[in-house]
């Protein structure tokens, strides 16, 4: 309930007023489950709505889309409102303006952010990589960034990381060494956020954080609820998601200072989800945030059942306080109690500790920050009622709601795939196929005219052989041919001159008997004549030699 420039939150020996020009120093709500956290969840943002100022809360158990729907008046109602002395005819039951929004695809205004939104660092955090696989993941980013490919969703980032790491030499004297095992890590990492929804959370059109940001015409701050009853189901997503507004929140605003109300509320509610097995840098993240971003005009508010659920360094940032009761059945729980007990101012009017362990439903020990800025004297209080609906709204309301806020359907509700890392590198990955596969092609066809030419020159060759063999039969054939012409005509030559040699022979023969026979001849001639000499002298001779004979016998000789 808002009264001048403060929400009336419970009253107790004193009110309890949550000063909006304080409310940007943070706070916590917190108790056990049953004690009424939610209710006072309702009276804080119904008052900060009332004042102009748009608040952020995760409806985790589905009851807060209530706010949306006006109360009614119960007898339990008219007790409290007699308690705190308000009339009830004058009091006025509303629901506040409310969006829905959702990150998992049902039922809200879809909310998408995109991979470059979550950046290396968050992202590095939020996948509990090592130092090693952080610098390998922004490795990835960065040549993301100097090739102009967009990181949107998983898919983009799953394909940068195959694309850096098959390209890991080229980059490696520019950016730095890419080991395939980190970026096997990284890989396996994603597959959480996958299982998580991730693939329906990354995308676009991207989620601008300053449409939460709006007042409706009557000017009261709209409530954007997360429908967040299947997100705390997946916590990966869930603390991503709300460390990215954080962060986005403090990079976007600019400084204000000290104001008179704070430009913007965030309730955190399930706040262990956010930090259950958070890594210390993580957290470190988170508790630079919440101390730097007050001076942007937001106020942080975590709802959890016990504020050991909250590192000690975020919570000191919480000066704000609403402590429901809390059990203490075990030494760890009634640790919690003392500790908590301590955080508050302490008042002599009741101890703290046992009034932790005795405050019933709908009780709470508050202390909020004075004018000054230091925290009030802790108060035994009851929580105010707000004046929407204590349960869940309809869902006639909730449809109505979704249905009026067209102006942010319109914007979100389609999701769309531009051109970005993923769609580059496959188009670049098949244009490479198909330049191999035309390479392959051209290679091929030079190999089959390759192929083809040698055969040609082979046919061409045995060609040119045959025609060789067949002009070297033809000279063979030829020259035995001519040889043979030849040697017939040797043979006809040598047969006609043996022929004239015989036709020679046989005229020198028959010249030779005749030149015989005409020597014969004339030898008989001669022999005739000498014989007739002969015949004549020897004649001669042996008549003389006769007588010369006689004449010797006989003594004739003279």
């Amino acid at each position: 309930m808002l009264k001048d420039n403060a929400i009336w939150v419970a009253q107790g020996e004193n009110p309890c007023y949550l000063l909006l020009n304080q409310a940007n120093r943070h706070g916590l709500i917190a108790g056990a489950s049953g004690t009424g956290k939610t209710v006072t969840l309702k009276v804080m943002a119904e008052g900060f709505s009332d004042a102009g100022v748009p608040v952020f809360m995760a409806d985790v158990k589905g009851d807060v889309t209530g706010m949306a729907q006006a109360g009614e008046l119960s007898d339990a109602l008219s007790d409290r409102m007699e308690a705190f002395g308000i009339d009830e005819r004058a009091f006025a039951f509303q629901g506040t303006p409310c969006r829905i929004w959702d990150m998992l695809g049902g039922a809200g205004i879809p909310i998408r952010i995109t991979i470059s939104d979550m950046g290396p660092e968050l992202l590095s955090r939020l996948l509990g990589l090592t130092e090693v696989q952080k610098g390998v993941l922004n490795i990835v980013f960065r040549v993301a960034d100097d090739q102009q490919m967009l990181l949107i969703d998983l898919k983009d980032l799953r394909s940068m990381l195959a694309y850096v790491a098959e390209h890991a030499k080229e980059y490696e004297t520019t950016y730095g060494r890419v080991s395939s095992q980190s970026v096997g890590a990284i890989q396996r990492a994603l597959i959480a956020v996958e299982d998580q929804g991730g693939n329906v959370f990354f995308g676009e059109p991207s989620l601008d954080i300053m449409d939460w940001f709006e007042c409706d015409a009557n000017g009261r701050g709209y409530v954007n609820i997360l429908n967040a009853t299947e997100l705390v189901n997946t916590p990966l997503i869930y603390s991503m998601f709300l460390l990215w507004m954080l962060s986005s929140l403090f990079e976007r605003l600019p400084e204000v200072g000290d104001l008179d109300k704070p430009k913007f509320v965030f309730f955190f509610d399930e706040a262990h989800l956010l930090f259950n097995g958070m890594p210390k840098q993580l957290v470190d993240k988170v508790v630079q945030v919440v101390r730097l971003i007050r001076s942007k005009g937001v106020g942080v508010y975590f709802i959890t059942q016990s504020p050991s659920d909250v590192p000690a360094d975020v919570l000191a940032q919480l000066s704000n306080r609403v402590q429901h009761g809390l059990r203490a059945y075990t030494p760890a729980e009634q640790r919690a109690v003392k500790a908590a007990a301590a955080s508050f101012r302490a008042n002599p009017a009741f101890d703290t500790v046992e009034a932790l362990q005795d405050v019933g439903t709908g009780e709470a020990l508050v202390s909020f920050l004075d004018e000054s800025g230091r925290p009030c004297m802790v108060e035994r209080a009851r929580v105010l009622f707000p004046g929407c609906r204590m349960a869940a709204a309809d869902a006639g309301i909730v449809s109505t709601i979704i249905a009026n806020a067209y102006d942010l359907m319109g914007k979100y509700e389609e999701s769309f795939d531009r051109e970005s890392a993923y769609e580059l590198i496959e188009e670049a990955r098949i244009a490479a196929e198909e330049e191999a596969k035309a390479a392959a092609e051209e290679a091929a066809a030079q190999k089959e005219a390759e192929r083809r030419r040698i055969e040609e020159e082979k046919a061409a060759e045995r060609q040119r052989i045959a025609e060789e063999k067949e002009a070297e039969r033809k000279r063979i054939a030829e020259e035995k041919e001519a040889e043979r012409l030849r040697l017939k005509a040797e043979k006809e030559e040598e047969r006609l001159r043996l022929k004239a040699e015989r036709e020679a022979d046989r005229l020198r023969l028959k010249e030779e008997k005749e030149a015989e026979r005409r020597a014969a001849e004339a030898k008989r001639a001669r022999d005739r004549v000498v014989n007739t000499v002969f015949s004549s002298v020897v004649g001669s001779i042996g008549r003389e030699a006769g007588r010369q004979i006689t004449r010797g016998i006989f003594g004739t000789r003279r």
